[in-house]
């Protein structure tokens, strides 16, 4: 497509100062923005600089104090274990009432596990879970069936849902003579 063009027509008048002075408030603008922009972006990064010094003194100070909570609530045990051995020490002092002692004290130890999210893995008669036992020996029985837990030599623990350790077990297995 060609483009018809009056050789014989004349360009609009262009002013050529009126034309710089608009180019020179048109550029004074862009570099006050410009400004402003930079501004904002300094006070973005001192901003982000300071949340994140603020967040790695939070997490220091997390790791730092975080169990003292958790340490506060074991506090009691020890109490408890300092008292049976004063108690022990006595000379009125017997095998039951030591054992007692050491019973209460073990009750409240499992109650503040409880209380913090661990759970004892006690598996006995329960099949084999690899994921939560140790099999330390395979025993042959004919009263448990096989690969199931015959006896529990170690409890597991678990912290909520994750393994703290697995339950060490003798694993049931079929005497030689019956059939598979």
């Amino acid at each position: 497509m060609t483009e018809n063009i009056d050789p014989n027509a004349t360009a609009p008048a262009v002013d050529p100062a009126t034309d710089l002075a608009a180019l020179q408030a048109r550029l004074a603008a862009a570099e006050q923005q410009v400004s402003a922009l930079r501004d904002q972006n300094l006070r973005t990064v001192a901003e982000m600089d300071n949340v994140r010094k603020r967040a790695e003194r939070e997490i220091a100070t997390g790791l730092k104090y975080g169990a003292d909570r958790v340490l506060g609530d074991l506090l009691a045990v020890i109490d408890s274990l300092e008292l049976g051995l004063k108690a022990a020490a006595s000379p009125e002092a017997t095998a039951k009432s030591i054992g007692e002692g050491l019973g209460l004290t073990h009750k409240q130890l499992l109650s503040f596990f409880e209380k913090h999210g661990v759970k004892v893995v006690d598996p006995a008669g329960q099949p084999f879970n690899p994921e939560l036992h140790e099999a330390v020996s395979a025993v042959e029985s004919a009263d448990v069936a096989p690969n199931h837990v015959v006896a529990v030599m170690q409890k597991g623990y678990r912290l909520h849902e994750r393994l703290l350790r697995p339950a060490m077990v003798m694993v049931a297995r079929a005497p030689a003579g019956a059939a598979s």
